[in-house]
């Protein structure tokens, strides 16, 4: 129904910066929230941004002031600037939207996830 593909990763010096990009294709009648985690090594996946299509924004306090994410409905594409980076932002970072989709007469509300792109901050 959605797939999500990210790109951007890779490795980047302490206080580098990266931008990511996450593209959605396939059937939907339209994107809700998009958002991006991330998993650190032995760690749970957190919340990194998320954009509503209210035009709400929320980020997780450690990256506030340093990453920004942004939208192009247009596109269907959802963005992270990542700046001032930190080995601690090393992670495996994650795409997610919420869709809406039209199955049989009946409106569903969808999750999908992309298959993450890799972020590695050292000297």
């Amino acid at each position: 129904q959605v797939q999500l593909v990210e790109s951007g990763g890779g490795l980047v010096q302490p206080g580098g910066s990266l931008r990511l990009s996450c593209q959605a294709s396939g059937t939907f009648h339209s994107i809700d929230a998009m958002a991006w985690y991330r998993q650190a090594p032995g760690k749970l996946r957190e919340s990194v941004a998320h954009h509503r299509n209210s035009g709400t924004i929320n980020y997780t306090d450690s990256v506030k002031g340093r990453f920004t994410i942004s939208r192009d409905n247009a596109k269907n594409a959802v963005y992270l600037q990542m700046n001032n980076l930190k080995p601690e932002d090393t992670a495996v970072y994650y795409c997610n939207a919420d869709y809406y989709i039209e199955v049989e007469g009946e409106w569903r509300y969808l999750e999908v996830w992309g298959q993450g792109t890799l972020v590695t901050v050292s000297s």
